[in-house]
């Protein structure tokens, strides 16, 4: 048992050494000439990935060593016309890279190129007698091309007190992506949910399409501020909506017909019929009577529910009142976005409740003098186009009785 205990340590052991040997592989050489020639740029990193012209970054370069034995490198440097290092003599010293290991030299730089590509060589020099220095380009690009901001999906017009949603559309048309995307709306008469968004990244070519929710209490403007980050970079541009207000053109519209009245124990009883004349649907809609008429059991109010556009419903409400030519029937119901909408609409039933026998009159509503006159006129202009008939009949027969 003992040995088997003994060969498994073994097994382990070899299989640990493997792969710690697999991890840092290395190439064995005779001479410091050697290992300086196994130093190599391993890669580079690059922040942001697409410059602004003018604007500062971060190029890191992994210089890795494959060779058994350490190596000084030292004077490392970026060279470009249009590639200024920021942080020049930063490494002024000499660095030893060990067997398999890799140093990182950050630079910070500033692409003062236009728009374009542009390959700045790095190059390092070993410590080594008769080696010549490691050299490798890098590419950087430079786009002076704008993230674009907008409000799409808006309304031609708000309307006070009811939500309308707008899109606020951040285009990135730029060759790199862009992070940390904010947008913060502000107005000084108006509701904005949510107040702002965030958008970790839009990759290049693309873009985004963020919702807020507008409710206004006045005519004022919506600011919208979007700012990103290129790198490390800050940018930031504004986007202004003015809020045109005006009529809902979408909104429901009530309209109420063919009403009657009936009178019973000094209060009033009104039935008719109420229209939703509007494109979209009144949802919770409730029909009531407003002052100075005084609503009372059992209606003083009717709830009509859900009404669709282009449909009617019937309706009734028990009120009082000493004048009947000011009825105001206020009509209250929620639009799409839950919000409250409401419409008062006067009603003149004075000539409902004139010698009705009953109390019940005609479902017609408002007043009848103008149709009685044009009656009278008509009446009157037909008594005189008989009275001339009739006196030219009688003058034929009294001439014709003479020739006799």
């Amino acid at each position: 048992m003992k040995r088997i205990m003994v060969l498994f340590s073994f097994i382990a052991l070899t299989c640990l050494i493997s792969v710690a040997g697999a991890a840092t592989s290395t190439v064995s050489v005779m001479n410091p000439q050697d290992a300086a020639a196994l130093v190599y740029v391993s890669g580079y990193d690059l922040t942001p990935g697409v410059f602004y012209p003018g604007e500062t970054g971060t190029l890191t370069v992994h210089v890795t060593n494959a060779a058994n034995a350490s190596v000084a490198v030292s004077q490392p440097d970026l060279m470009d016309p249009h590639v200024d290092i920021v942080n020049n003599g930063a490494f002024a010293t000499s660095t030893s890279i060990g067997p398999g290991g890799t140093v990182d030299y950050t630079f910070v730089i500033r692409a003062d190129g236009t728009d374009g590509t542009y390959l700045p060589l790095f190059s390092v020099s070993t410590n080594a007698w008769g080696t010549s220095a490691i050299h490798s380009q890098i590419k950087l690009k430079v786009d002076s091309t704008e993230v674009r901001a907008s409000v799409s999906n808006k309304p031609n017009t708000f309307s006070l007190e009811k939500t309308d949603t707008v899109n606020v559309s951040i285009v990135n048309p730029r060759l790199g992506d862009i992070s940390d995307v904010l947008i913060v709306a502000s107005s000084p008469g108006s509701d904005i949910s949510p107040s702002e968004e965030y958008v970790e990244s839009i990759p290049a070519g693309t873009s985004v399409k963020v919702p807020f929710a507008i409710t206004p209490h006045q005519q004022s403007n919506v600011t919208f501020k979007v700012s990103f980050r290129n790198g490390d970079n800050v940018h930031s541009m504004t986007v202004v909506l003015p809020l045109n207000l005006g009529v809902d053109k979408s909104a429901a519209i009530p309209v109420i017909n063919n009403v009657a009245l009936a009178s019973n124990a000094g209060s009033y009883t009104m039935t008719g019929e109420v229209g939703n004349a509007g494109i979209t649907n009144a949802q919770g809609m409730i029909i009531s009577v407003g002052a100075p008429v005084k609503p009372v059991g059992p209606y003083p109010n009717y709830a009509i529910g859900s009404l669709a556009s282009n449909d009617f419903t019937r309706f009734t409400l028990t009120f009082t009142s000493t004048d009947l030519s000011v009825v105001p029937v206020q009509v209250q119901w929620k639009d799409s976005q839950g919000t409250t909408q409401s419409s008062t609409i006067t009603l003149d039933l004075h000539t409902l409740a004139e010698g009705s026998p009953g109390g019940i009159r005609s479902s017609a509503t408002g007043s009848t003098t103008g149709l009685n006159s044009f009656y009278l006129v008509i009446a009157g202009v037909i008594i005189v186009i008989a009275g001339i008939v009739l006196y030219m009949k009688r003058k034929w027969i009294t001439s014709k009785m003479k020739k006799q």
